[in-house]
């Protein structure tokens, strides 16, 4: 799958770096040692964080800054990190869905980036753009119903939005038959580094808990030829 940032992103967040995992994987509806470690994580994070001190964790800091360039409020349409990593501050238990979604959620608070996982048999076309939200867009968010994605940072396949943020798509998310999946990491604060260090986590989960060899993945951005 070929990604690429549009000169839109590009104008708000030139420093902007992502990461595109392919995998072969099997999904299963629950993994108790994957939930160990989200549980030692959560354990972790509550010592170190408060649900205000995790705002200026940088991953988190920068996707927010890029919701309000964007013209979105980031209190109202949390990114998806910030909102799990919340969630453990406080307390609460997270949703229990499947072993690829509860993988790619650790991920995510693992390192702060928002991380969008999709079933990749389930794309229209070859080519995901990201691009900026426009105003009446239509986009039906999982479990959340028609949202308003006006302002927000926004991944395009032919058909139209498939992933944000705050929440990915109903058409392209991940079942227990998705054998097919695509992640992507969202570096809006340009640390290429610790973009590559989480695409590497998330291929080491995906060895030891959905039956896979890893995949491979690539790192795109603003400046890449492709994106010209």
């Amino acid at each position: 799958m070929k990604v690429v940032v549009s000169p839109e992103i590009g104008a708000v967040c030139p420093e902007f770096v992502g990461a595109c995992i392919e995998a072969s994987v099997v999904n299963t509806p629950y993994c108790e040692p994957l939930w160990q470690e989200i549980e030692q994580l959560g354990v972790r994070f509550r010592q170190e964080l408060t649900t205000e001190t995790l705002k200026d964790m940088i991953s988190i800091s920068a996707t927010r800054r890029i919701y309000k360039l964007c013209g979105k409020d980031p209190s109202r349409y949390r990114p998806a990190s910030e909102a799990l990593i919340r969630r453990l501050l406080q307390g609460k238990e997270l949703y229990q869905r499947d072993t690829l979604v509860d993988l790619v959620n650790l991920a995510s608070i693992a390192y702060g980036y928002s991380i969008g996982g999709f079933d990749a048999d389930k794309f229209v076309g070859d080519m995901l753009t990201l691009g900026i939200g426009r105003e009446g867009e239509p986009y039906e968010g999982i479990g959340r119903g028609q949202i308003n994605i006006h302002g927000l940072p926004v991944y395009r396949d032919a058909l139209g939005g498939v992933g944000t943020p705050t929440s990915d798509h109903e058409r392209t998310k991940m079942t227990l038959d998705t054998q097919h999946l695509l992640v992507l990491i969202n570096g809006y604060d340009g640390n290429e580094q610790r973009v590559s260090e989480n695409a590497e986590y998330i291929q080491g989960l995906l060895r030891k808990y959905a039956q896979s060899d890893g995949g491979q993945y690539h790192i795109y951005k603003i400046k890449d030829e492709a994106n010209r």
